[in-house]
């Protein structure tokens, strides 16, 4: 009776009867459900997989080798010559600065430890780490200007250099606010590197 209910269903025509539709309709369904589990255990869910939400935040918005901290010290010392940043992080990280915290000084020009040390409040180093951090924090930022500035004068001394081409040296020095023989002077440093091609403010 069951064999006979079995090829009812079928159409009366044995086992096999269903056809390669039906076997093809199958396979579909069970490699697409297969694939939905996949993607479910590959998702990441914010606040379901277990994931703190700090965590979930910083894994989507890090970038490669952020979590290596030459590659870390290197960008944040961007403006200083390659062979001196283990040396200067190494000082920072003695003095308990992690990479994150002298970005930030930096960003910002020194604005905020300038405004502290101006206040002259009682422990007005604190915020920064102390007074010993906050004394690394404003080297940082001189070394930060300095680089600033020999790139500002490479390249006055590159427009410098075009324009007595064009001009006399008593025009050029003239227009420029310096006597004849500075104006050779200038012109003849040239655009020298490598210089910092973009500001900490301005990096994403």
């Amino acid at each position: 009776m069951v064999g006979a209910g079995r090829n009812a269903v079928n159409g009366g025509a044995g086992p096999g009867a269903c056809g390669p539709e039906l076997h093809r309709f199958i396979r579909g369904f069970i490699r697409g459900w297969a694939r939905r589990g996949a993607l479910r255990k590959n998702t990441c869910h914010q606040g379901v997989d277990n994931i703190p939400r700090a965590a979930h935040t910083r894994s989507m918005n890090s970038h490669p080798g952020d979590d290596i901290p030459e590659t870390r010290w290197d960008r944040v010392l961007s403006h200083r010559p390659p062979e001196e940043r283990a040396g200067v992080a190494a000082r920072f990280e003695a003095a308990g600065l992690p990479a994150e915290q002298v970005r930030t000084v930096l960003a910002d020009g020194g604005d905020r430890l300038y405004a502290a040390a101006v206040a002259g409040s009682p422990g007005w180093a604190e915020p920064f780490g102390g007074t010993l951090a906050a004394a690394l924090l404003a080297g940082e930022v001189g070394a930060l200007a300095a680089q600033l500035g020999r790139r500002a004068s490479g390249i006055r001394s590159l427009a410098a250099a075009d324009l007595l081409e064009d001009f006399s040296a008593v025009t050029v020095a003239e227009e420029l606010g310096v006597s004849r023989q500075k104006i050779y002077d200038i012109a003849r440093g040239g655009l020298r590197g490598p210089h910092l091609d973009t500001v900490p403010w301005r990096s994403p």
